[in-house]
């Protein structure tokens, strides 16, 4: 349905990465969700009424909190396709991430109210009616949110949306929780054993645990966190494709996310210190500009000139590349440069180490130093520690 909604409702629908079309595929499917939970809330509530069930009656209140969350959803994916304003010059991109945070925060609270309210059933007992048309809304309830969780899941992995997987992660683990309703009801009937209470706790630590999941699934970009790792490869793909026309290498790649479709990226690319810097700086335009059409991102190139034909100091930059071979983990350098002196020699460079590297920046730059001051005491060594943040 939401397909076919969507091929008529959409223009340019396949179009996902456009802005506009990510808004109205997640507004589209807000509006779904607002109808199909107010729907199920009312059959629900029925069943619960009709059977005397707490953990029915308390599904169907989560089913009315999933209509309040769609109205999230559909409302934030409005805002976050707002234009660039004076106070907002990267646009409302994040407002996505924020209505998927405030959908995992009604999850968590729906988990704890479901908690109360069952405890309550335990204390309190009464029997349960499992009729055939109450176990048929319960059916009918499992069937709708497999359906939500389906189209939810699909469509948040086509226009990459943190907010809508959240909503998923909702769906599926209301289907779960009612199929463990369905099935208490059941037993309930069959052996006349009062379980409903403790399903309920069980349905509202799987509410919870959800809802957690979902936090921190939106939480993480908000934050900021590293760039998907097939986009960092298109990345060095693209730029490393002009390596005839002068490209010698890059670093320093640094992807600033402000929302889906609204990503900004700079990155150091070297070429040789005696190329023409006027044809150097045009390649350097064209790169950019491959950038912003293929990977739809604001891309900003610094350029950084190395040296490529003189013998000493590829030979010391040859010597200095096998000691931060030797060293464990993914560590780099980059920015090598030499000043000749008649005392002594400087040996400048910069180091990339990970976030979560086992020596701290000061062991790091002891240890080379030490290294290279083996190979030649006359070596004064300048060290800049950078991160991985690609």
């Amino acid at each position: 349905m939401v397909s076919i909604l969507a091929k008529l409702l959409i223009k340019d629908y396949k179009s996902t990465a456009d802005i506009k079309v990510r808004q109205a595929y997640g507004m589209l499917c807000g509006a779904v969700g607002i109808v199909l939970n107010i729907f199920l809330f009312l059959v629900k509530f029925t069943a619960g009424q009709l059977s005397a069930s707490i953990a029915i009656t308390a599904d169907a209140f989560n089913n009315l909190s999933d209509a309040g969350s769609s109205i999230i959803t559909l409302v934030g994916f409005r805002m976050a396709g707002q234009k660039p304003d004076h106070d907002h010059p990267f646009g409302h991109g994040r407002i996505e991430y924020i209505a998927g945070l405030l959908v995992a925060v009604i999850i968590l609270l729906m988990g704890v109210e479901l908690f109360k309210s069952s405890l309550d059933k335990i204390l309190h007992p009464a029997p349960v009616d499992a009729s055939a048309p109450v176990l048929f809304i319960l059916a009918v309830s499992i069937g709708v949110k497999l359906y939500m969780f389906g189209y939810n899941s699909r469509i948040s992995k086509k226009i990459d949306s943190a907010a809508m997987m959240a909503t998923a992660k909702d769906s599926i683990s209301d289907s779960i929780s009612t199929l463990v309703v369905l099935l208490t009801t059941l037993l309930t009937f069959l052996t006349d054993i009062q379980i409903d209470g403790w399903c309920g706790i069980l349905v509202a630590a799987f509410v919870f645990w959800t809802g957690v999941g979902a936090m921190r699934d939106t939480v993480s970009p908000l934050l900021g966190q590293p760039p998907e790792p097939g986009f960092v490869k298109r990345v060095e793909e693209i730029i490393m494709e002009y390596k005839k026309e002068g490209v010698l290498g890059i670093h320093d790649l640094v992807v600033h996310n402000y929302g889906p479709g609204r990503v900004m990226l700079s990155v150091h690319v070297e070429v040789p210190s005696s190329g023409d810097i006027l044809v150097l700086h045009d390649m350097i335009d064209l790169i950019e500009h491959r950038l912003a059409h293929e990977l739809n991102c604001s891309a900003v190139i610094h350029m950084d000139p190395v040296c490529v034909n003189d013998e000493r100091t590829n030979q010391i930059k040859e010597d200095v590349a096998k000691i931060v071979n030797e060293m464990e983990g993914n560590v780099t350098f980059h920015d090598f440069r030499i000043v000749h002196g008649p005392t002594h020699t400087n040996l400048i460079f910069d180091v990339v180490v990970p976030f979560d590297y086992t020596l701290s920046d000061g062991e790091v730059v002891d240890y080379l130093k030490n290294k290279i001051n083996q190979i030649n005491k006359k070596y004064i060594v300048v060290i800049e520690v950078d991160k991985a943040y690609a």
